[in-house]
């Protein structure tokens, strides 16, 4: 049976959606990738532009608030994903069995010209991949010794 995962932030905008599709495509069918926000704003649209960039179409996806998704359905893992929503962060312990904290600096608050701010979503998008497989090689190390 997939692993549940569920990754939360502030906006549901930008960090916990390339997770989410991040996870989807290294994870295979072992996961089933969920996001959420604490105060969902719309998929913002360098998003989308950094996610194309590296072969994932994310534009079908939406903003999601929490009460879409808690109560409704447990989760493996809950991964918080930014400071705020680790500080707003409703209690989890009913609907998920571990919590992480992956806090990644909100590339939607760059300011800059329009490129700055890509290259800020850039970073961050290979900063979220970089961390989903090192966790992957650690749960499925983990898998291999327990």
């Amino acid at each position: 049976m997939a692993k549940r995962v569920l990754f939360l932030c502030t906006g549901n905008s930008a960090r916990s959606q390339m997770a989410e599709t991040l996870l989807r495509k290294m994870g295979g069918d072992k996961y089933e990738a969920f996001s959420a926000g604490m105060e969902p704003k719309g998929l913002h649209p360098m998003t989308v532009t950094v996610m194309e960039e590296i072969g994932i179409d994310v534009s079908g996806q939406r903003s999601k608030g929490m009460k879409e998704i808690m109560g409704r359905m447990t989760f493996d893992d809950a991964i918080i994903v930014c400071r705020k929503a680790e500080d707003d962060c409703p209690k989890l312990s009913a609907d998920a069995r571990r919590i992480h904290r992956w806090i990644f600096e909100d590339p939607v608050r760059v300011e800059g010209t329009d490129q700055e701010r890509l290259t800020k979503f850039r970073e961050v998008r290979d900063q979220i991949e970089a961390r989903i497989k090192l966790w992957l090689d650690e749960t499925a190390e983990a898998e291999r010794v327990g």
